[in-house]
């Protein structure tokens, strides 16, 4: 196990609740993995875990396992995966990559996630070189500055969302109008999740890293959107959900240590699962990125 990796599967325990840098310091650490042989890598996961290992540190992790293998001119453009089983985070995970192909324009690399001799997760990414070409994108909602938002740990203080808010937070949200855990409550049934996030400090200059953060952020507040169409929440109501597969499309370079929005909305839900699709926005209403995840959602 490297330093770092010691560092951030100890680390988070000094900062319970908390952000800011250090905890953000112990995200990178987390996000640098070990490797331990030809086309093969070693993660671990902080001391301070839920029962499961978090969606977005999984995907975080594999995408860092493929772009390893990539050379730094080829930026990765899109990335799909399937959360199999649930991980253990009392042991590490052992990412295997398969080299797919090494083409002229674009390199493919699919990953496989390994705890005790399983599968637990899968992914597929492809890196592109830059180009030219036709550009267009969709515009930003007009929202409220994050500086003007309450804190998540001030909209949560109350409500019992305790697993949330007692564990350390390296990503910065902040929820643009009321939160589903609010709504839930006044009767109000929003057709969409916004929410202002960064990561809570400043990011090294390397383009690989400030993806994997934002990968790794996706998976937070998606599925609100799913939620907060039906009126009940995370621990607060009889919830039970997981992510199931996972979709990003990169548009255009940006920093993860900057504000971007996250803006989501449910087209669908049925059959214990539900659709949820995302659009991330700069702060000067850039589109870098799409995301679209299926989660299995049932209520008790």
């Amino acid at each position: 196990m490297t330093e770092m990796a010691r560092q951030a599967a100890t680390g988070f325990d000094a900062f319970p609740g908390g952000g800011g840098q250090p905890v953000l310091d112990n995200l990178v650490a987390l996000l640098d993995l070990e490797k331990i042989e030809e086309n093969i890598y070693r993660g671990v996961s902080p001391a301070q875990s839920p029962v499961r290992v978090f969606g977005g540190q999984v995907a975080g992790q594999a995408l860092v396992a493929a772009g390893r293998t990539v050379p730094e001119e080829r930026r990765v453009h899109s990335l799909h995966a399937y959360f199999i089983r649930g991980g253990d985070p009392s042991v590490p995970i052992v990412y295997e990559v398969d080299r797919i192909r090494d083409g002229r324009s674009f390199t493919t690399r699919r990953v496989v996630a390994v705890q005790h001799g399983k599968a637990i997760f899968s992914l597929s990414a492809s890196f592109q070189k830059d180009e030219p070409g036709i550009d267009h994108a969709e515009t930003m909602p007009d929202v409220p500055a994050p500086e003007t938002l309450p804190t998540f740990l001030e909209r949560a203080e109350g409500f019992g969302l305790e697993r949330f808010t007692e564990r350390p937070r390296p990503i910065d949200v902040r929820y643009i109008g009321e939160p589903p855990w609010i709504t839930r409550s006044t009767g109000a049934r929003p057709t969409s999740s916004r929410v202002w996030m960064r990561a809570d400090g400043t990011l090294p200059d390397n383009q690989l890293l400030h993806v994997c953060v934002l990968t790794y952020a996706s998976d937070m507040t998606l599925l609100d959107s799913v939620l907060a169409r039906h009126g009940v929440y995370w621990d607060v109501d009889q919830v039970l959900g997981a992510s199931l597969d996972h979709a990003l499309w990169f548009h255009r370079p940006f920093r993860a240590d900057e504000w971007f929005l996250y803006d989501s909305t449910s087209p669908s839900a049925s059959g214990a699962r539900g659709l949820a699709t995302g659009r991330f926005f700069t702060r000067e209403g850039t589109h870098i990125a799409t995301v679209v995840q299926e989660g299995l959602l049932r209520v008790r």
